[in-house]
């Protein structure tokens, strides 16, 4: 383990070499790391899905939102990507810069500011997502067809019973 270096006042984040377990057999996992690993794994391909169109996971989720959710309230995108708002305001900087999103005055508070997707914005989130979706199908691929709808029927159910 190594400790990154944090100004006086922050909390310093310990960073693992690699994922706690990955030098564990699947076998002896017990269902939740199991579950931890795959997502991991997923992920890393989701961010290697990204990087020809020179996203960042956490921008491409930010345009993700924005699509799925359509114009919001700086506020409400951070919430939706659970971080601070003063998290958001450097992503949605760095993505108004290449012209991905663009803010206007909220319609109905003309205090507050709204951000939505461009044109530009909305054809890269449909060539990401087609990426990011190849790739979760490609992982999945290895499984025949039976466990795939097997899979995706427990973990829909699971989803829908929710946080207990």
């Amino acid at each position: 383990m190594s400790q990154t270096h944090h100004p006086r006042g922050s909390i310093p984040r310990v960073r693992h070499a690699r994922p706690p377990h990955d030098d564990v057999p699947a076998a002896e996992l017990d269902l939740g790391d199991l579950v931890m690993r795959v997502a991991r794994t997923l992920r890393r391909r989701g961010t290697a899905a990204y990087e020809p169109y020179e996203l960042a996971p956490h921008q491409a989720r930010a345009l993700r939102v924005v699509g799925h959710h359509g114009t919001m309230r700086l506020g409400e995108l951070a919430q939706h990507l659970r971080v601070a708002p003063r998290s958001v305001t450097d992503v949605v900087d760095a993505l108004e810069e290449r012209g991905l999103v663009a803010r206007s005055p909220d319609p109905t508070d003309r205090r507050a500011q709204v951000v939505g997707l461009t044109e530009e914005g909305q054809a890269l989130l449909t060539r990401v997502d087609a990426a990011r979706r190849a790739e979760a199908d490609g992982y999945f691929a290895r499984l025949p067809e039976r466990d795939r709808a097997a899979l995706r029927r427990i973990l829909e159910r699971l989803e829908r019973a929710g946080e207990p």
